[in-house]
C-alpha cells in the first residue's frame, strides 16, 4: 500500500478545517492536542469501551497487525467465510482507508459497528425536532457515514448497515470493579496504548452498558447535506474525496478564516517557536491576510474573554484589538457592583492597545465585599470525575464520583493553615458519601465563609444531594448530609427544589470577573492563569512566599509540602506554580513507565487518570504512593492558589 490516504481521524480533523489535513502528523508542526491530559483521559475512556464492545460481539477476530497491506489481506481473507466478527477490520479503497471497529458479516449481510465512549439516553439525544440532527452529534455522524461509503464501495455486492455503539446513561454496571477489568498500557515496542482485558464473567456480561443503535437514517441525511468546497457547492461524498485527493497530494486546503481558528492546536507558543517548530495558526494567517508576529504582538478578537462576535467582526474585517472601538464592543455598565461583561472587554483591550501591563483592581467594591465576610475563611477545591464503564455494581454510566477534596483556612489574624483532605485510595469503594461526610466535619466546626473557584464545587454538591436522595441503600445520616449541602450551596434546578444555603459559597471566579483584571491573564480568569499573574504582579507575594516557610515549623502548616517555596524565577518572570509541583516516578526506569502519559501531574485531565489508577488493586505499594502523594500536592495547590490570590487582593487593597 503506497502513497497517502484519508482516514477517519484525518476526516474528523478535516471537517473541523481542511487545511489542518496538510499539519497532521508532521512533526515540525506543534500540535497542542497531542499531549492534552484532559483528551488523554477521554481517550483512556474510549479504549476501554472499545473492548468491552468486543465482548458483546464473543467470537471475532481480531486484526491487530498495524502494517497497512498485512491488515487488508488478513480482514479480506476474514471475509471469505459465510459468518464472521472482526475487530479492527482494515478496509481500502480509492484514497480512503479505514480500520472499523466491528463488522459482523452474515452471508451478504455486513454490519459496521462504530464504537464511542458518548452516552445515549434515546434519539431525541440525537435529532432535533424537524429531523435534522443535533450539531454535536454531526462528527459522529460524518465519521459512521464515511465508514459505510468506503466499504460499500470496496465491495459493492454486499448490503451495508450502519450502527453506533454507545453508552446507555439508563443502564447500570451489572458488577463491581468491571472498570478495572480494562487496563490501558502502552506497547514498549510500538509505543502505541492498548487494552489488556481480564476475563470478564458471566455476571459481568449479565446486562449491557452499551447499547448498539441503526443510524442508517442519519447516514442518509449526512449523503444529502450540501456543503462549500473552495466556492463550489459539493456532496458529502465529493467532499470527501476532494479531502482525499489533496491530502495525497500533501496539497494545503486554504481554508476561510473563522471562529474555528480559535481552537486550533496547530499554534505554537513563543517557547515552541524558538525551539525550532512551525505555527500552522500563524502560517494561514499569513497566507490568507498577510499577517506576520508583529501583527499578533496586541492582540486579536481571539484573544478577548467571552467574545460573541467573532464572526460578524471576522466578515467585517475588524480583527486586531486597534479595529474595535468601545461602541462597537457596546459596552454597557454592570447592573450591580463592578464591572459588566462588556466593560471587561473594553479593558482588556484599551490596555492591550496602550500596552498598559499594570493590573486593575475595583478596591471600593471588593474592599465592601470583603467586609461580609466570616472568619475563619476556608477555601476548598475538588477533584472529580465521570467514567464511561463505572467503577461500582449499581452505577449508571458517567455517574459523578468525588474522589479527593483539598480545605485551606485563613484566619482573622492573617494566619494561614491547610486543615485538611480528603482522597479516596481503596478500590473498589463508591466515595461520595465519606467525601461529604468528611467535608461536613471539617466545614461545620465554625461559621467561616467558604470560598470555591468557579461553578463546579457548588453544581457536584447537588449532584451528591440527588444521589443521596434517589438512592434506595440504607444511609442513616442521609438527612443530616442533604442539610449541610443544601447549607453552603445554591440550588440551580429551575422548578423543582430550589434553595439558598445561609452559608452559600463564595466564587472567587465571579469575585476576579467584577473587580480584577491584569493584561497577563489575556483572555482567561482560570485559577491557572489568574494565579502567575497576580504572582508577578505582587511584590507583597513574591517577597512572603520566595522564603521556605510553607511547610516549615513555626511557618504554614502544610500536610503534604516541608519547607516548600512556591516563588522561584526563570528570567525576571515568576514560574507558574503548577510547573513547580514534584514528579513521580522519577527513579523508575523509561522501560517500565507505562502508568501515566506523564510523570507530571498538573490538571484535572491527568488527576481523573491517576484516580482511575489508583482503583486497580494490583499496583505495587511504590506505585500507589507515588500516585498519592502527587494527587494529594496537585489538590493543595489548587486551594492554596486561592489563598494567595485573596492575599495579593487583601494587600492591594
Amino acid at each position: 500500500m503506497e502513497g497517502k490516504y484519508l482516514t477517519k481521524t484525518l476526516l474528523n480533523l478535516a471537517m473541523e478545517c481542511p487545511t489542518k489535513l496538510y499539519y497532521a502528523g508532521k512533526k515540525e508542526y506543534a500540535n497542542q492536542k497531542i499531549d492534552d491530559p484532559f483528551i488523554l483521559s477521554l481517550e483512556n475512556g474510549g479504549f476501554q469501551v472499545g473492548e468491552l464492545a468486543k465482548h458483546y460481539f464473543p467470537g471475532g477476530v481480531e486484526v491487530d497487525t498495524l502494517d497497512y497491506n498485512k491488515a487488508l489481506r488478513e480482514t479480506n481473507e476474514l471475509l471469505k467465510r459465510k459468518h464472521v466478527v472482526i475487530y479492527e477490520g482494515a478496509v481500502s479503497v480509492d484514497k480512503f482507508f479505514i480500520r472499523t471497529d466491528i463488522l459482523v458479516k452474515d452471508g451478504d449481510s455486513i454490519e459496521l459497528i462504530e464504537v464511542k465512549a458518548k452516552s445515549f439516553g434515546d434519539f431525541s439525544d440525537i435529532y432535533n425536532r424537524n429531523g435534522t440532527i443535533k450539531p454535536t452529534w454531526k462528527p459522529y455522524f460524518y465519521e459512521i457515514a464515511f465508514q459505510k461509503h468506503v466499504i460499500s464501495k470496496a465491495f459493492p455486492n454486499y448490503n451495508i448497515s450502519a450502527h453506533l455503539m454507545l453508552v446507555d446513561k439508563n443502564s447500570k454496571c451489572p458488577t463491581d470493579g468491571l472498570n478495572q477489568k480494562f487496563r490501558i498500557i502502552r506497547d514498549q515496542n510500538t509505543g502505541k496504548k492498548k487494552v489488556l482485558c481480564k476475563d470478564l464473567s458471566e455476571e459481568d456480561l449479565s446486562q449491557f452498558i452499551l447499547r448498539k443503535i441503526n443510524v442508517e437514517n442519519a447516514c442518509n441525511l449526512i449523503y444529502a447535506e450540501k456543503f462549500d468546497f473552495e466556492g463550489k457547492t459539493v456532496s458529502f461524498v465529493e467532499l470527501i474525496g476532494e479531502y482525499a485527493e489533496n491530502y495525497a497530494k500533501d496539497k494545503k486546503i486554504r481554508a476561510k478564516i473563522s471562529k474555528n481558528c480559535k481552537e486550533c492546536e496547530f499554534r505554537a507558543t513563543e517557547e515552541e517557536k524558538k525551539a525550532g517548530l512551525k505555527s500552522g495558526f500563524h502560517e494561514c494567517w499569513n497566507e490568507m491576510l498577510g499577517y506576520i508576529d508583529a501583527d499578533f504582538e496586541i492582540g486579536t478578537i481571539f484573544d478577548i474573554w467571552d467574545f460573541r462576535n467573532i464572526e460578524k467582526s471576522l466578515a467585517e474585517g475588524r480583527i486586531k484589538l486597534t479595529d474595535l472601538t468601545e461602541d462597537y464592543i457596546g459596552v454597557k455598565p454592570a447592573d450591580g457592583p463592578g464591572i459588566s461583561r462588556t466593560q471587561r472587554q473594553w479593558l482588556q483591550i484599551q490596555k492591550a492597545v496602550n500596552k498598559d501591563s499594570t493590573y486593575w483592581i475595583d478596591k471600593d467594591n471588593l474592599s465592601r465585599e470583603m467586609k461580609k465576610w466570616t472568619y475563619p475563611l476556608h477555601f476548598i477545591d475538588f477533584e472529580t470525575c465521570m467514567v464511561a464503564i463505572p467503577f461500582n455494581k449499581g452505577r449508571h454510566p458517567y455517574e459523578g464520583i468525588a474522589f479527593q477534596f483539598s480545605h485551606h483556612v485563613v484566619h482573622e489574624d492573617g494566619d494561614i493553615e491547610h486543615k485538611g483532605q480528603y482522597l479516596n485510595t481503596v478500590p473498589g469503594l463508591f466515595p461520595n458519601y465519606d467525601f461529604i461526610r468528611e467535608l461536613k466535619k471539617q466545614l461545620e466546626q465554625d461559621e467561616g465563609t467558604i470560598f470555591r473557584y468557579g461553578t463546579h464545587e457548588n453544581t457536584f454538591l447537588i449532584y451528591i444531594y440527588r444521589q443521596l436522595t434517589e438512592d434506595e441503600a440504607d444511609i442513616p445520616d442521609r438527612e443530616e448530609l442533604c442539610r449541610f449541602i443544601k447549607d453552603i450551596t445554591k440550588s440551580t434546578d429551575r422548578g423543582l427544589e430550589t434553595w439558598e444555603g445561609h452559608r452559600c459559597m463564595v466564587d472567587m471566579f465571579e469575585l476576579v470577573k467584577k473587580y480584577y483584571y491584569d493584561p497577563a491573564m489575556k483572555g482567561s480568569n482560570s485559577i491557572k492563569v489568574v494565579l502567575p499573574s497576580i504572582l508577578n504582579s505582587s511584590d507583597f507575594l513574591q517577597k512572603k512566599y520566595s522564603q521556605p516557610i510553607y511547610g516549615a515549623a513555626g511557618g504554614i502548616p502544610s500536610l503534604n509540602y516541608k519547607d516548600w517555596v512556591w516563588i522561584k524565577y526563570e528570567g525576571n518572570r515568576v514560574i507558574d506554580p503548577y510547573k513547580l509541583l514534584p514528579k513521580m516516578f522519577e527513579d523508575m526506569s523509561d522501560r517500565d513507565f507505562i502508568l501515566l502519559d506523564s510523570n507530571e501531574l498538573r490538571n484535572g485531565g491527568a488527576a481523573m487518570t491517576a484516580y482511575a489508577l489508583l482503583q486497580f488493586e494490583d499496583l505495587s505499594d511504590y506505585e500507589r504512593e507515588e500516585i498519592t502523594k502527587a494527587l494529594l500536592k496537585y489538590c493543595e495547590l489548587d486551594t492554596f492558589a486561592m489563598v494567595m490570590i485573596y492575599e495579593g487582593w487583601k494587600h492591594m487593597i
